[in-house]
């Protein structure tokens, strides 16, 4: 048990998707399910931190453990298996919050734009996430690295979301970024083409989703509802 009646665990119940679930407790106003969607070479424990901070033990939470073969798998097929994820823990229609961290972010935005994701979603916090593509990723064979090679600068999958960010204008999108990061390079272009732009004080992509500077403003732009 956590919290005020509320609980938290690793739900492995068979399919692509392993959810690490938070059940309904407590009374307080944060009722909106809320989504989170790490990255390459991540897996959901990424967010303990954010979690603990964003401290709404009352709210429903799901971060689904999609993996990616190292990059493998192309992100179009990860935002399927992350719809899946979605309907399968709050339905068709349940309006949420989605955050997503680094590549988890691109794959946030191709649910929102391509799968009707954003008719359901409220807000959208992308953090350190290849929008425009990365630097880091030009080296990478797509033959062997599939999702990997989508986040190179002018990739299909990016220019196709670039073309039209329509889907995404009913939205409250917000992005974060890190000016120093070199796992999104250059780190000031890891930024959504609608809504405020953030740059967070710390100095790696990993600090982005772990430094206390960086999840207590996170953490509280969740937890506000003008955010």
């Amino acid at each position: 048990m956590c919290g005020s009646g509320a609980w938290i665990q690793w739900c492995r119940g068979g399919g692509a998707a392993s959810p690490w679930c938070a059940g309904f407790g407590g009374n307080g106003a944060m009722t909106r399910p809320l989504v989170l969607m790490h990255g390459l070479w991540d897996t959901p424990r990424l967010f303990r931190r954010l979690i603990q901070a964003i401290d709404a033990p009352e709210q429903p939470l799901l971060a689904p453990h999609l993996p990616h073969g190292l990059g493998v798998v192309p992100l179009r097929e990860m935002a399927r298996r992350l719809d899946r994820a979605i309907q399968e823990r709050f339905g068709p229609d349940t309006e949420i919050d989605l955050f997503g961290f680094s590549m988890g972010g691109v794959i946030g935005r191709i649910w929102l734009q391509e799968l009707d994701g954003a008719r359901r979603t409220r807000r959208f916090f992308s953090v350190g996430s290849p929008q425009q593509g990365t630097l880091a990723a030009l080296p990478i064979p797509r033959l062997l690295l599939a999702g990997a090679a989508d986040m190179k600068p002018g990739s299909a999958v990016l220019r196709d979301l670039n073309r039209s960010d329509t889907a995404l204008a009913d939205v409250a999108c917000r992005s974060y970024f890190c000016r120093w990061d070199l796992m999104v390079c250059p780190g000031w272009q890891a930024v959504l083409p609608v809504g405020p732009q953030v740059e967070l004080p710390v100095w790696t992509h990993q600090q982005l989703i772990a430094h206390p500077l960086a999840v207590n403003r996170l953490a509280a732009d969740l937890r506000s509802e003008e955010a």
